[in-house]
């Protein structure tokens, strides 16, 4: 009997029941062609979504050191200096980061640090190896610890490819920071402990000295580890560019090609985030008038300038 129906089925409708539908070649590579489209236009667009939230995260931790700064200044009336010299080395030379810990949730590592003696002494090792998330930027990708170059002060080199920490003896291994004080407007080495902006060597601004207005005037700011490491800890006398690594110049406008280790800059795309006096975070555009961006600078220049 199954014999007798198969045989009554049409030849046709036998045939097409063993016909698969499946993409021919050519479809095949169409589709493959559409999905690297899509695949290139989304990729950049997720790279920018992660870049926006890096560079938010570090906005974050900028206004995090505003605030530990504004705690510090409420509790001794003036700012932390900018290093602490009592010699002619700059030593101990511990900084105005390390001074923040005990406002910023870190006061079991500032406990552990010996004020008393330098930051390169062996009883501050611990010190020197820890990891502070708050003064990394996250965009400034690459090891957290880094081989720190040995030197005899200001090298400085006017290439906007030299790095501080490349071809010299290292010292040791040391925790990095991408946020430094504003030092001012003029080179670092002419004059360490004077500078016109809010932090230099052994310096006690208080917050009226800033007759120029804190919203007008930039008091921390972000330096990438392109031409070298900067430090949280402060100054270390036996390193080379020992001043430039707790604070910047602003020399150059931000991430200017001709830009040297102890200005500012950042790898965010256009742009540098800066702490106002006032605790506001701005995000400075790499375009900035120079000069504008020199009188927001100095705490009491006097300059008149519009910030648009």
């Amino acid at each position: 009997m199954t014999h007798l129906i198969l045989r009554n089925v049409p030849s046709e409708r036998f045939s097409k029941s063993r016909t698969s539908s499946a993409f021919t070649l050519v479809e095949l590579l169409v589709v493959i062609a559409i999905i690297g489209i899509l695949v290139g236009l989304l990729l950049p667009a997720v790279q920018a979504a992660r870049e926006a939230a890096r560079r938010m995260q570090c906005s974050n931790h900028v206004r995090q050191l505003g605030l530990a700064v504004h705690n510090y200044e409420s509790t001794y009336r003036r700012l932390p200096s900018g290093w602490i010299a009592s010699n002619a080395h700059g030593e101990p030379g511990w900084g105005w980061a390390a001074a923040l810990l005990p406002f910023m949730e870190g006061n079991n590592l500032h406990q552990q640090i010996d004020f008393r003696f330098p930051i390169d002494d062996t009883r501050n090792e611990v010190a020197r190896l820890n990891v502070v998330p708050t003064f990394l930027c996250p965009s400034d990708t690459g090891p957290n610890l880094f081989e720190i170059a040995a030197g005899d002060g200001h090298d400085h080199v006017h290439s906007a490819m030299a790095n501080v920490d490349d071809g010299m003896p290292k010292l040791f291994s040391v925790s990095k920071s991408n946020y430094v004080g504003m030092f001012g407007t003029f080179e670092l080495e002419n004059a360490p402990y004077n500078g016109d902006g809010m932090f230099y060597g052994n310096s006690r601004i208080k917050l009226g000295d800033v007759t120029d207005g804190l919203s007008n005037t930039l008091m921390v700011g972000e330096r990438s580890s392109k031409f070298g490491g900067s430090l949280w800890q402060g100054n270390i006398s036996a390193a080379s560019e020992p001043h430039a690594r707790i604070v910047g110049v602003a020399d150059h406008g931000p991430n200017d090609p001709h830009s040297h280790f102890e200005d500012f800059g950042s790898y965010h795309t256009g742009g540098v985030n800066f702490m106002r006096g006032d605790v506001s975070v701005s995000f400075v555009s790499d375009n900035i008038d120079l000069s504008v961006y020199q009188a927001m600078a100095t705490r009491a220049g006097g300059e008149a300038f519009s910030q648009e």
